[in-house]
């Protein structure tokens, strides 16, 4: 097995890569706290180290966020060694109750989280925000933006402007993308 370093635009967010699917594509699993991570042993895993702040599973790579105190250089191969070792061993990174309870989300559904996690995360979360998907209905998406995204004056400019225009060029259906507190 073979897991190389992929740097994103977020320079706390680090891209461990491997060279064969570790989820179903079109599926994503975010986990932004030990809590949300209770049915993936890796994320739990990763959560132990201190400095591990957030976890994401796409595709054939896991995006392990670390805080700021941190350099890459200091603690990139501690992770990339661990992930490697737990993979090795043949566990599944999800528990099979946690891959059950998306399994009703629609084709459309899955659509939208992959043009969020691939083209607008990555520029929220430089910003010091985050963005997650809540629902799309009657052509109207609905997301949660939180951290500094919440309540700052601009961001309903970004959301209006960058967001909804970028979900609806590439996605015909929608119409329309909506805020909500969390």
């Amino acid at each position: 097995m073979n897991i190389y370093l992929e740097a994103n635009p977020n320079p706390n967010s680090l891209k461990f890569v491997v060279d064969y699917m570790l989820v179903q594509p079109g599926q994503n699993f975010d986990f932004p706290d030990l809590e949300s991570a209770k049915n993936a042993p890796l994320a739990v895993e990763l959560f132990q180290y201190d400095y591990v702040r957030r976890v994401f599973y796409m595709s054939n790579f896991i995006t392990v966020t670390k805080s700021e105190e941190k350099q890459w250089m200091d603690i990139q191969d501690e992770l990339k060694a661990h992930i490697k070792k737990f993979l090795e061993t043949g566990k599944p990174i999800l528990e099979e109750s946690h891959i059950n309870s998306i399994a009703e989300e629609t084709e459309m559904d899955l659509k939208i989280k992959v043009i969020l996690d691939e083209y607008i995360k990555p520029a929220v979360e430089q910003d010091g925000g985050a963005i997650e998907y809540k629902s799309f209905e009657g052509g109207v998406v609905k997301v949660f933006l939180q951290g500094a995204c919440s309540g700052c004056p601009s961001a309903t400019v970004t959301l209006k402007s960058g967001i909804e225009n970028l979900l609806k060029s590439m996605i015909p259906e929608i119409k329309a993308v909506e805020a909500e507190e969390v």
